[in-house]
């Protein structure tokens, strides 16, 4: 039986809204692991990593691209198993975090070996397309009527929390207490040292 093309495009049309909140959340976890890999890498052994990284030739670049995806497949698997042998949560949370770490080490492998990458033919053929595709699944995604009616919501949400009186958030406080304290900390043991 073959389907009319209106009938194809109602049927796929949830697994493409599907897919393309897929690649947002992929977005926001890349960005989110490119910054906190970029802090990192502030550490001196990781900027002498990341320098050799840069210098790699292109298959060994492409090598080291695609490993931690790679050595992430099994752990995953693991996950899996683990669910289904009743530990859900703690498969949940195996996932989440390989998820995390995953796009945090690719993201900053994608960023210092790019220029590299971007000389296999092959490879910048497949990533013009891939981008490509995942720009007209989000906008598929933007013009839907459930997109806007959240981005109204999300919209009405910050406009009541602008109304709302000014305070910190309590992990925000938590967060700068503790830095204060951890500071005063080391700037004591530093004195003790100097005797």
């Amino acid at each position: 039986m073959k389907l009319s093309p209106s009938a194809r495009r109602r049927l796929t049309a949830p697994l493409v809204y599907v897919a393309a909140l897929l690649l947002l959340l992929e977005d926001w976890l890349w960005d989110l692991g490119a910054a906190l890999m970029a802090y990192l890498a502030r550490w001196p052994p990781l900027r002498r990593l990341e320098a050799w990284l840069q210098g790699l030739r292109p298959g060994a670049a492409l090598a080291v691209f695609v490993l931690p995806a790679m050595m992430l497949f099994p752990v995953k698997l693991l996950a899996l198993f683990a669910m289904a042998h009743g530990h859900a949560l703690m498969g949940l949370a195996v996932i989440v975090t390989a998820k995390v770490a995953g796009a945090a080490a690719v993201a900053r492998l994608y960023a210092l070996t790019r220029p590299t990458l971007l000389t296999i033919a092959w490879f910048a053929r497949l990533l013009h397309w891939f981008l490509a595709l995942k720009q007209r699944w989000i906008a598929r995604l933007r013009a839907s009527a459930p997109w806007r009616e959240v981005q109204a919501l999300a919209a009405a949400v910050r406009h009541w929390r602008r109304r709302l009186p000014r305070k910190r958030w309590w992990p925000t406080r938590v967060l700068r207490r503790y830095a204060a304290r951890w500071r005063a900390r080391r700037h004591d043991f530093s004195d003790d040292h100097e005797q």
